[in-house]
């Protein structure tokens, strides 16, 4: 029954969107992150210049030919870079060697990106299976920003070392740090129709509440629950807002280069607006105003580029700090908003999902970290759910 329930799910994301039928290859993100300006408190103790970088991503569809972006966008100096290569990854900061392939950038290893450009590497072929996690190891020159381009909530260790990391010799970590740096995107080319959704989100999709390491943010659980067969990218940043305030550039500012601007992408997810919420103390009301304008704005760019659109309703978070009488009363509202939407492809009700039958206001025990974020259970569950709603 599972599988014939997972076939139409797959059947109905790919007949729904109007996806390329000829067998010309076309680019599709497997992995991606919000690259985020990146503060003193953020970057390594050690400095990158001129040591190596090991970082651990969790792809989700897999491919034979690929192309990783590297971005600068938010630093005001060049990034320069000796060499970066890929693997298979082991445990901790060990790789598979014999995987390990090196990055080309106009036929040479090495690239200097200049502030506020993002760069691809050569096209080349990998053997990446669906779902695996891959280690990206970038030797860094002299030259590398006071403030890097990152992603801070990684959720993954990175492994710091001094000097040049070559694919058969031990890496020695004299420094870890669960942020990413310079990596933003990869794509795979694909021959056939393949769903790409793009999670916008806060850090509740960013994974706050996750184990580090175990790959279990909500969107984790929704590639899983698609078996490798749609690509889900989460473009979660920690702390974001939909309309102003929170950490980061806002929704409205980046939904157009996070999401639309991934390749492939045939469904956008919105789900963030708590921290508009709870973060904005006065008039509830003028809130409610702007974030449920900003959600139809958002919509209507995706729905005008091309893109399905599904919206997530906000889980509750009585217990936490941003919890009072008005902001509950403005989150019941833009619930009930997002529920009554005609224009979106489907609803995903996290909120109903998640709360405490006993007190709705609240999330379920043993879904709540913190009383706002989910726990690893809260996050499958999320992912199973979005995965059967997402079609």
């Amino acid at each position: 029954m599972k599988k014939i329930l997972f076939s139409a799910v797959m059947a109905s994301m790919i007949t729904g969107q109007a996806l390329a039928q000829s067998n010309e290859p076309t680019w599709t993100g497997t992995w991606a992150t919000a690259v985020e300006w990146t503060g003193p408190g953020d970057m390594p103790k050690a400095s990158l210049s001129n040591r190596s970088l090991r970082e651990i991503i969790h792809v989700s569809i897999g491919g034979e030919t690929l192309r990783m972006q590297l971005s600068n966008i938010h630093s005001k100096e060049p990034v320069e870079i000796k060499s970066i290569f890929i693997a298979n990854a082991l445990d901790s900061c060990d790789i598979d060697t014999k995987s390990a392939k090196y990055l080309t950038f106009g036929g040479k290893k090495s690239v200097t990106i200049a502030p506020g450009e993002s760069v691809y590497c050569d096209v080349m072929k990998y053997h990446l299976t669906p779902l695996q996690r891959l280690s990206v190891t970038i030797n860094y020159g002299a030259t590398t920003p006071v403030n890097a381009s990152s992603h801070r909530g990684s959720r993954t260790t990175s492994y710091l070392m001094k000097g040049e990391a070559k694919p058969k010799t031990k890496f020695v970590a004299e420094e870890k740090c669960e942020h990413w740096y310079n990596i933003s995107c990869i794509d795979v080319q694909t021959t056939t129709p393949t769903p790409c959704v793009a999670v916008l989100g806060n850090s509740i999709t960013d994974g706050r509440g996750s184990t580090t390491n175990m790959q279990n943010r909500w969107t984790d659980f929704m590639a899983e629950a698609y078996g490798g067969k749609a690509a889900v990218l989460n473009l979660g940043i920690g702390g974001n807002a939909v309309v102003r305030g929170g950490l980061s550039e806002p929704a409205l500012v980046r939904f157009d280069r996070d999401v639309l601007g991934q390749q492939g992408v045939t469904t956008v997810v919105i789900f963030e607006g708590v921290n508009d919420i709870g973060g904005w103390k006065p008039n509830h009301a003028e809130v409610v105003r702007n974030l449920t304008n900003a959600y139809t704005e958002l919509i209507k760019k995706a729905k005008d580029a091309g893109k399905k659109v599904y919206i997530g309703t906000i889980m509750p978070y009585y217990g936490n700090s941003y919890y009072n009488h008005f902001s509950e009363a403005a989150r019941l509202t833009v619930n009930d908003w997002i529920r009554a939407n005609k224009d979106v492809d489907g609803i995903i009700d996290f909120d109903k999902l998640t709360q405490d039958p006993s007190n709705p206001k609240a999330l379920l025990p043993a879904y709540s970290s913190d009383g706002l974020h989910g726990t690893p259970a809260a996050y499958e569950a999320m992912g199973k759910l979005a995965a059967e709603k997402v079609k």
